[in-house]
């Protein structure tokens, strides 16, 4: 594909007032449908979007770099995502109440489905492009080679939902989360002491190979200039994003994550195409029955999805960066269909994706999302290898970006 689709300063100012408008009018909506409960969710997502966007935090790139360069930078951005989100919600979910709300945190079995689906999510990151977070976020802010990414996410999530009950009849231990095992205080200190030592690691290697750490990203404007048109340092993304999970995680009574939808997004347009996908035993499950029943914005998710990818219009614009091309090689374009299939299919079986089962699986404590995040990893280390069959152009030294 060659068709270039490229927007004039004036054009790309009009983003962040679009963004706003259909922020607005989807509150509305939402203030009127189902309540104000949702309203807040959809601006938690917004504000998710806006985050991700800014602070360019990608978790492919991020694990790109550090596997193609020793470059360490998102790594270490990432367990300090998770070190404040631990000491945010393990003494919550070891009371099982926050702000006088019961919560609970998203913790799952440990088994085949999990070391699969976890590893080939990996490699769909690398040829899609980004992860369930980063496709979002992408595609708010442009890119539309992402769309085709994420069309084949919501193919691959529906995909999976018609075989799933048979990968969850595989070996697997029970669900687990070391909170209850171990005792709130003890789950902690033994959860920061891992992520001191992941980033004392990156440290070490990148050293090793550059002789210092690479400086951190510099932006033109400084205070609320920065804050509203960015970029910002990657730990005001980390922060964020861990504040944000547990803002998701008082309102909705669970922690963050995005990838259900999809499945439920493909289930719909399926029924709607007459597929009985209601027969299917994911979609007879009490949870999964009634949101296939309801409409699409009383599902939590659903509404946070498209708050992130409104958010993220809305910071592109801010950048003055929203500018859509249309210019997609074919190969990349391939890359976008596979990976985007792998995504699916592989979020599903590992009980969630980046988001669902990395971070807010160890948020909460689960020990699948520790095997996700070393299956995946080693997925990530195949999809790297894989990715010059399809980006020819692509360079040894990469920069760390925002998919």
């Amino acid at each position: 594909m060659s068709r270039s689709l490229t927007l004039s300063p004036e054009r790309r100012s009009f983003a962040p007032w679009l963004a706003i408008i259909l922020l607005l009018l989807g509150a509305v909506f939402l203030q009127n449908s189902v309540g104000s409960h949702q309203v807040l969710l959809l601006i938690v997502g917004a504000a998710l979007g806006l985050t991700l966007y800014h602070a360019a935090f990608g978790f492919t790139s991020a694990w790109r770099v550090f596997i193609n360069d020793r470059r360490g930078a998102g790594l270490r951005a990432q367990m300090v995502m998770l070190a404040v989100a631990v000491v945010l919600f393990f003494p919550a979910l070891g009371a099982g109440t926050l702000f006088g709300q019961p919560v609970v945190g998203l913790v799952a079995p440990v088994g085949v489905s999990v070391l699969f689906g976890a590893f080939i999510f990996g490699i769909g990151m690398q040829l899609g492009g980004g992860c369930a977070s980063g496709t979002l976020f992408t595609v708010g802010g442009g890119n539309a080679r992402m769309l085709v990414t994420l069309f084949f996410f919501i193919c691959g999530s529906l995909i999976a939902t018609h075989h799933v009950d048979w990968w969850f009849a595989l070996p697997s231990f029970p669900a687990t989360s070391i909170v209850q095992t171990l005792g709130v205080v003890p789950a902690l200190l033994m959860s920061l002491a891992v992520f001191a030592i992941i980033a004392a690691v990156t440290v070490r290697l990148e050293k090793a190979r550059h002789g210092t750490l690479e400086a951190g990203v510099t932006s033109e404007y400084q205070g609320l200039r920065r804050f509203l048109r960015g970029p910002w340092p990657l730990v005001w993304g980390a922060i964020g994003l861990a504040l944000l999970n547990y803002a998701t995680l008082a309102l909705a009574g669970r922690p963050w994550g995005i990838t259900s939808a999809f499945a439920l997004w493909g289930a719909k347009a399926a029924s709607g195409l007459g597929v009985d996908v209601s027969s299917w035993a994911f979609w007879q499950m009490p949870g999964n029955a009634k949101a296939l029943a309801a409409p699409v914005w009383e599902d939590i998710t659903s509404v946070m999805d498209i708050g992130i990818v409104l958010g993220a219009l809305l910071a592109a614009g801010l950048a003055g960066r929203f500018a859509p091309s249309l210019k997609i090689p074919a190969r990349s374009l391939v890359a976008a269909v596979i990976g985007g299939l792998l995504l699916g299919y592989g979020s599903r079986l590992a009980y969630g994706c980046n988001i669902g089962a990395y971070f807010s699986g160890i948020a909460s404590g689960s020990l699948h999302g520790w095997v996700w995040l070393v299956a995946a990893f080693i997925g990530n280390s195949v999809g790297v290898r894989l990715r010059p069959l399809f980006f020819g152009a692509e360079r040894k030294q990469l920069a760390l970006g925002g998919c």
